[in-house]
């Protein structure tokens, strides 16, 4: 199993809207890649690990698939239309990375 994580950097004078990423954009890629997502997590950065240290990142999505070809399968056909509507809720350039789930 693979997770594709989205994560999008704390950064000073970027503005993130987390109600339109969790009630619009996500719902929108779900609908759009379908079957082959196993599940999803979305988390709020809250904090960093020092004490009143700022979190890494304001958000970070997580898709979970059974392959990096059930993935590219998936997103590939969407791809343009997912990145399009990103400036609707941040100004903050997505960092994506697949990882191998290890258990």
């Amino acid at each position: 199993m693979i997770k594709v994580s989205v994560m999008y950097a704390n950064e000073d004078g970027k503005s993130f809207d987390m109600d339109y990423y969790c009630n619009s954009h996500f719902p929108m890629v779900m609908e759009k890649i379908g079957a082959a997502c196993l599940r999803t997590e979305i988390d709020q950065g809250l904090a960093g690990g020092a004490p009143d240290a700022p979190a890494a990142f304001v958000a970070m999505g997580h898709l979970y698939f059974e392959s990096v070809d059930s993935f590219q399968a998936a997103f590939g056909p969407h791809a343009e239309t997912i990145m399009a509507d990103v400036p609707n809720y941040t100004d903050i350039a997505p960092n994506i990375q697949i990882s191998e789930i290890k258990e």
